[in-house]
C-alpha cells in the first residue's frame, strides 16, 4: 500500500511523461480532444502508480487497453510485467456461493415470520428495510467504482475507500500544478 506522498510522486511523474507523450503527437486536438487525452493519462498514471495493487486499477488499464490508440502511452506508463487482468471468475464463483446462502437465509427468515407474533414483524420490517437501502448504495458503489460491477459488498466498500484517496490524490496534485503555473506566470 501506498503512502500519500508515494503515490503523489510516483503520479505526476507517470503523468507528466503521459502529458508529454500526447504533446509528442503531431496532430492537432480540438479542446475537447485535449481534455479527454488529459483526464485518460490522469487516470492510466493514477492506476499505473498503483502497480495494479486493487481491482479498481486493474479495470482502468484494462478498460484502456481495448483501444488501441492507447497503446503508446499504456507501454510507456505500465510495467508490462505487471497482470492487469481483474480475477471476475474468483468473484463470480463467490457471488454463487453467497447467493445460495442468502436464498437459504431468505427462505429461513420467510418461514420464521410466519411463525412469530405481529410485535415482531414490526422490527423484521425494519430489518428488511435497511438491508433493502444498503443494498441499493453498494449497487450504486458498484456502478462508480470502476470493476465495482463483480465484487462483493466486503470488497467493494474496500475498493470504494482505496478509489476515493487515490482521487483526493489526483485533484490535490492537479490543484498545485494549477496553481503553480498561474503563480509563475
Amino acid at each position: 500500500m501506498h503512502n500519500s506522498s508515494q503515490l503523489k510522486n510516483e503520479f505526476i511523474k507517470k503523468w507528466i511523461l503521459g502529458l508529454q507523450l500526447y504533446c509528442s503527437s503531431k496532430k492537432q486536438m480540438n479542446l475537447l480532444e485535449r481534455t479527454k487525452k488529459i483526464k485518460l493519462s490522469a487516470d492510466i498514471a493514477l492506476a499505473s502508480a498503483k502497480h495494479s495493487a486493487t481491482c479498481w486499477s486493474k479495470a482502468i488499464i484494462s478498460e484502456a487497453k481495448k483501444d488501441e490508440r492507447n497503446k503508446i502511452l499504456l507501454n510507456n506508463l505500465s510495467d508490462p510485467k505487471m497482470n492487469f487482468k481483474c480475477a471476475h471468475q474468483n468473484f463470480a464463483c463467490l457471488k454463487r456461493i453467497r447467493s445460495r446462502k442468502i436464498l437459504k437465509k431468505s427462505c429461513d427468515v420467510g418461514i420464521k415470520m410466519k411463525k412469530t407474533k405481529p410485535r415482531r414483524q414490526v422490527s423484521n420490517l425494519a430489518t428488511c428495510i435497511a438491508k433493502r437501502l444498503v443494498k441499493k448504495r453498494t449497487q450504486v458503489l458498484k456502478r462508480l467504482v470502476p470493476g465495482g460491477e463483480s465484487m462483493d459488498e466486503y470488497s467493494i466498500i474496500k475498493e470504494a475507500l482505496d478509489y476515493i484517496l487515490s482521487l483526493r490524490v489526483q485533484v490535490d496534485v492537479m490543484k498545485n500544478l494549477v496553481n503553480a503555473t498561474t503563480n509563475f506566470e
